[in-house]
């Protein structure tokens, strides 16, 4: 049950040292630490992250969100010659009916975007990124975004793996930039469908050989596909969590995980959500008791303490910004005084935190016998 406190933004804060935010990925996805929260049990314990098949067992399904990070951050520069930035915020690629043709082989796309210059744009402006891929500005919206125009000759999404860069958090700050480990690093190993301008981080840590024991245990593993849209980086900016306006993002909920995850519920196993993201696309495809069905559209799920949680039962998750709606996830599942008690814990023992950092396990449900 959720008391008064769990709903004032203010009881999601945290102090976390500039020291506990990682920079730099581990030489090995899974060597990073695991703290296991045992919500059951009342108990925490330090592990390796390769340790979670300790905690997997045979009939469980684990839930993983394929979705794949393009290379949103297009650098280029304004027809008068300054520096210019375009950070997209939704996937242009896949809309081929919106798309005009002309003679000379240009095409078109519209987008959302974030424009970083040393002037406003303005209505009309250029941005100029190559000799086949320009912008113009179309309109000045709310909160500094703006709607782009994309020409470009070719394919569209090899224009962006030329000319941009993976969009890192705005937390991961080094003097030289991206590098080329982060086209590798910032991307799970089972990234499949493009689309999302951050990475579910949670999923950073399997290697395809801990994937491989892990099924090799008896567990299943089931895929959906959630965009992770910018807007999870979106302060809350409300006193009271309950007022706070969820970001949309694309999820798709496929007819085979939807069974995947029927069959295991029946059966008495335990469904594994890794990371928030998953979690949300599951939910969103729940029935009121708790049957799955097979979904795509725009999910605004928004969980925070007092959601039933009607299919995950454990969650494998990254550390999450104070104040942050992700915060109010895990407080929903496991408790935000549990959740608070284990982030001190992991902050006092010099666990890393967010995108690069480390991860934690909550179990609300052990096996069967």
């Amino acid at each position: 049950m959720a008391s008064n406190a769990d709903f004032f933004l203010a009881s999601y804060q945290f102090v976390l040292p500039e020291e506990n935010i990682a920079q730099r990925p581990l030489s090995r996805r899974d060597s990073s630490r695991l703290l296991v929260v045992d919500c059951l049990a009342g108990e925490t314990r330090d592990r390796k992250f390769a340790d979670i098949c300790d905690y997997l067992a045979p009939g469980d399904l684990l839930v993983v969100n394929n979705t794949r990070v393009f290379p949103a951050r297009l650098l280029g520069r304004k027809e008068t010659g300054g520096k210019a930035e375009l950070l997209i915020l939704e996937y242009p690629v896949g809309e081929a009916d919106s798309y005009n043709g002309d003679l000379e082989g240009w095409q078109q796309a519209e987008v959302l975007g974030l424009v970083k210059s040393a002037k406003r744009p303005q209505p009309g402006g250029q941005l100029l990124f190559s000799e086949n891929l320009v912008g113009t500005v179309r309109e000045i919206l709310g909160d500094g975004k703006v709607r782009v125009t994309l020409r470009y000759r070719g394919d569209l999404a090899r224009l962006l793996e030329a000319h941009g860069q993976l969009p890192l958090p705005p937390y991961i700050r080094r003097e030289e930039g991206q590098s080329e480990e982060d086209r590798q690093r910032y991307q799970t190993v089972y990234a499949e469908n493009p689309g999302a301008v951050a990475a579910p981080t949670a999923g950073l840590h399997f290697t395809p050989e801990l994937l491989v024991r892990i099924q090799a245990k008896g567990v299943r593993i089931a895929q959906v596909t959630l965009h992770v849209g910018y807007g999870t980086f979106a302060p809350v900016r409300v006193e009271d969590i309950r007022e706070h306006a969820i970001h949309a993002e694309y999820l798709k909920v496929s007819e085979e995980t939807a069974a995947l995850v029927n069959e295991t519920r029946a059966a008495g196993g335990r469904i594994w959500a890794v990371g928030t993201t998953s979690v949300r696309a599951l939910e969103f495809a729940a029935e009121p008791m708790g049957q799955v069905l097979a979904r795509s559209g725009f999910c605004d799920l928004y969980i925070y303490p007092g959601y039933q949680f009607r299919v995950v039962d454990n969650l494998i998750t990254n550390f999450h910004l104070p104040q942050s709606s992700l915060l109010f996830l895990v407080s929903a599942l496991a408790g935000r005084a549990r959740i608070l008690a284990a982030y001190g814990e992991a902050v006092e023992k010099g666990y890393r935190f967010y995108s690069y950092g480390d991860a934690m396990v909550l179990i609300t449900k052990h096996p069967q016998g």
